[in-house]
């Protein structure tokens, strides 16, 4: 696989929407630290796309809440649905809270025993949900694109980061092909500092198997509001382990490393 290194956003027309530019831009990460609460949280919308030689081949939205604690993201409800892919990896919906992960939907609900709808799995800290490249709920992660970006206009901050330097501050190892890769960002905050949007793109040379962009927006609506997440009944929850080795259900949930994002889907 050849990969190409390098990529221009798309017009500013496309990209994440925010407040006017400010004089003294609120710092991102200090505002983020500002909402950790516990029983609040934030709303997120988003919209992934791969594009494969000019035709969409792959288009997932994720829709929900998550849910703050002291130190960050301690729960979340999230819906995920996905068209052009013969069978979605991902659950059609999947609810963290209480150190587990709860899935149901697609895969994680074949074969399971009478009255059970949803399967269980140890809560893997640090996995990010949805196909963002950007977890913009690690202060770090809002540190670096404020620091790396080119220009902040109008509420924006634009510039790129390759997949070898998003995976230092993630502490994964990258894959040589993929490391100089570049994903372009758009991050949009208000005038608190706090995250409105990001969009994030990257463009990958498969050979013969054709060129596909990929293309992540994220929005968040209502900072600050009340969350709660709750697990699913316990009478219609199995565990993974008991579900016996021949199972067609899934041994783990996909965590979306940074690898994964970068393998032809």
């Amino acid at each position: 696989m050849r990969i190409l290194a390098g990529l221009a956003l798309a017009s500013s027309a496309a990209l994440v929407a925010a407040a006017p530019a400010q004089a003294a831009p609120v710092d991102p990460a200090k505002a983020l630290k500002k909402q950790y609460a516990a029983g609040h949280g934030v709303r997120v919308s988003e919209t992934s796309r791969m594009v494969t030689d000019g035709t969409t081949t792959l288009v997932t939205t994720t829709t929900g809440e998550f849910g703050f604690g002291d130190g960050g993201v301690v729960a979340a409800d999230l819906r995920t649905r996905t068209k052009g892919a013969a069978v979605p990896s991902a659950p059609n919906r999947a609810i963290t809270v209480g150190g587990h992960v709860y899935a149901q939907g697609e895969l994680f609900g074949a074969e399971l025993p009478e009255g059970k709808k949803w399967v269980r799995y140890p809560s893997e800290s640090g996995a990010r949900t949805g196909d963002q490249p950007f977890d913009v709920f690690r202060p770090e992660v809002l540190k670096t694109l404020v620091a790396k970006a080119g220009s902040f206009r109008g509420g924006t901050y634009r510039g790129s980061l390759t997949f070898k330097e998003l995976g230092r501050i993630y502490g994964e190892k990258i894959d040589p092909r993929l490391g100089s890769v570049r994903i372009g960002y758009a991050l949009g905050v208000n005038s608190k500092g706090l995250v409105t949007g990001i969009r994030s793109e990257y463009l990958m040379d498969f050979g013969v198997l054709g060129k596909t962009t990929s293309t992540v927006e994220t929005r968040f609506s209502g900072w600050g509001a009340k969350i709660k997440v709750v697990a699913p009944p316990a009478d219609e929850v199995v565990d993974y382990d008991e579900l016996g080795p021949d199972t067609s259900v899934p041994q783990e949930i996909p965590n979306n490393s940074l690898n994964s994002l970068g393998r032809l889907q």
